[in-house]
């Protein structure tokens, strides 16, 4: 009877051991990456990685809706001001890494706006990109300019994330609003409304299906056009001439992660340069926040980009972050076409 009780115990204790080596990740970079991210940090140590693919609108809605009991230890990727948002609405825990002084200026930023509770993994512009050969077929210029999307020679020919899903949708509109104004980005954006075919639920989504011939324009990130061009569509990116804005794609633990040590172990070894490196080898051309992390000649050169001077703090406000997808809502999206 002992011995049953001992090895009861045994197996017992070996199922909490168990149970204690995995972590819960939802992924809010493309899937490519989120892959690729779960079988190495699993291999290097052993820990069981479950993770869920989701838009950064998404993965915002989920850490809230679970807040009283989560299942999510580490929301990795992703845009910036949804997980500025997170952290001011108390969904995540802060978290100063010994990493922090080998990232660059811009993610030791990230972090300490957030009080520590989100760090910037990666960066890239916005902008937008279209298919060369559609493009030469229709016999048509292509776009330079924000302005230039207003033509009525691209209406249907344009798609665009929607920001109740995308985090990059509302990265355009923040950066609109600053670039032009509030009053003068939403008449814009009520002009570019009649030129869009379609709201995608991703942020990629639009310049996925411009590389395929879906569409001609896709409104992006810039990185996400080496992307396709490395899959061997014929797509190119586009900064706009009147200036632009930039993501901060960034990660967070969250509060009550179950996995709270194993959490700290993958933020950790995120923030490695052999980690960051991996999004070139997902074929994905962010700028990584590590000094360290070599960089790839696709990834876009901002010192050839017209940036603004991006309000992080205030634009990854929920205040701010929810009037103005309510505003883009209303007075955009319910705009017939």
């Amino acid at each position: 009877m002992k011995k049953i009780l001992l090895a009861l115990a045994f197996i017992a204790n070996s199922a909490v051991a168990y149970a204690d080596e995995q972590i819960n990740i939802v992924c809010t970079t493309q899937a490519e990456q989120c892959n690729l991210v779960q079988t190495i940090f699993s291999k290097t140590t052993g820990i069981k990685v479950n993770i869920l693919h989701k838009a950064s609108g998404e993965a915002f809605a989920q850490l809230n809706a679970e807040k009283a009991n989560p299942k999510i230890d580490v929301w990795y990727g992703g845009t910036g001001d949804p997980h500025l948002q997170a952290a001011e609405a108390g969904l995540t825990i802060e978290y100063k890494s010994p990493s922090l002084p080998q990232l660059y200026d811009w993610a030791q930023k990230q972090a300490q706006q957030s009080g520590y509770k989100t760090v910037g993994l990666y960066s890239g512009p916005l902008g937008f990109s279209y298919n060369t050969e559609s493009m030469a077929k229709k016999k048509l210029t292509p776009p330079k300019c924000w302005a230039d999307l207003l033509d009525e020679k691209y209406k249907g020919e344009i798609q665009a994330p929607n920001p109740s899903t995308s985090g990059t949708a509302y990265v355009q509109i923040a950066t609109l609003v600053q670039l032009m104004g509030e009053d003068k980005a939403f008449t814009y954006m009520k002009a570019l409304h009649k030129n869009i075919s379609q709201y995608t639920r991703s942020g990629a989504a639009p310049v996925k299906n411009a590389a395929r011939g879906e569409n001609l324009i896709g409104l992006a990130f810039a990185h996400e056009a080496p992307v396709e061009a490395a899959n061997g569509f014929p797509v190119v990116a586009i900064s706009p001439c009147e200036g632009t804005g930039a993501e901060i794609g960034s990660m967070s633990i969250v509060k009550g992660a179950r996995n709270l040590d194993n959490a700290k172990k993958f933020y950790e070894w995120a923030l490695t340069p052999a980690a960051q490196e991996l999004g070139v080898a997902a074929k994905q051309f962010q700028l990584p926040s590590h000094k360290a992390a070599k960089l790839d000649p696709r990834m876009p050169d901002f010192k050839k980009v017209k940036m603004i001077n991006y309000d992080y703090a205030k634009y990854g406000s929920s205040v701010e972050r929810k009037r103005l997808i309510a505003k883009w809502e209303k007075e955009v999206y319910s705009l017939p076409r």
